[in-house]
């Protein structure tokens, strides 16, 4: 569902679902915006609050919308991967921390289904060293420097140089970059060739202001 051409914002989502929705009622109707269901909702309403997010965004943009439902999947992903593609998911994650055979069954399960697979490489040094692994490549793959990380250690970069070296090798790889939530982090993000940037921070802590944070971060979304 997604053009490889384009490049995309992904917004997710980790308030209560009345909250979500009128943020979601908010948000410019633009095709260019990804929702996801942030780890805290999908575990506080399950497919419940996916189903919702889908309905509420499709509506919007008046098509059906893409839905990342972020399990950060580390085991038996194949039950997981079900669900939300019932629930009208359109992705999901799997942590690149998860064995390879759980990384395997995740990206199996996710084609069976018709969803894109996801891979978050949170924590990992050397994302190449995982892909190399595996028996099929992921639809997405995520760079990603965590919440916690983030707050606690300024220093520690997000790994734009590895988004050259995987397109390189893995032409028909989205890259996805999590991490960064300034609008310059966003600039860069796009400048080293990522595909996705993905931020909540802001819209989490202002969610009055889902309006106007939305119209400037899709000014950098070229």
């Amino acid at each position: 569902m997604l053009n490889q051409r384009s490049k995309y914002l992904q917004i997710a989502f980790n308030r209560s679902l009345n909250e979500v929705r009128d943020m979601i009622a908010m948000l410019p109707a633009s095709e260019k915006i990804i929702i996801e269901a942030g780890t805290p909702l999908v575990k506080n309403y399950g497919k419940k609050g996916i189903t919702a997010l889908k309905n509420w965004w499709s509506g919007k943009i008046q098509k059906p919308g893409y839905i990342v439902a972020d399990l950060k999947c580390m085991d038996r992903g194949s039950r997981e991967v079900e669900a939300v593609a019932e629930a009208g998911a359109s992705a999901a994650t799997c942590l690149g921390l998860a064995p390879i055979e759980t990384i395997n069954e995740f990206i199996r399960e996710c084609e069976k289904v018709s969803i894109d697979s996801m891979v978050d490489m949170m924590n990992i040094e050397f994302p190449f060293e995982i892909l190399q692994k595996l028996k099929k490549l992921p639809t997405i793959v995520v760079l990603h420097r965590g919440v916690d990380e983030n707050e606690r250690n300024k220093e520690k970069q997000i790994p734009h140089d590895q988004i050259h070296r995987i397109k390189g090798t893995y032409g028909n790889v989205l890259i996805s970059v999590a991490g960064g939530e300034t609008p310059r982090d966003v600039i860069r993000t796009f400048f080293n060739d990522s595909d996705i940037a993905v931020i909540w921070r802001s819209f989490y802590e202002a969610p009055e202001n889902t309006a106007n944070l939305a119209q400037e971060f899709l000014k950098l979304v070229k």
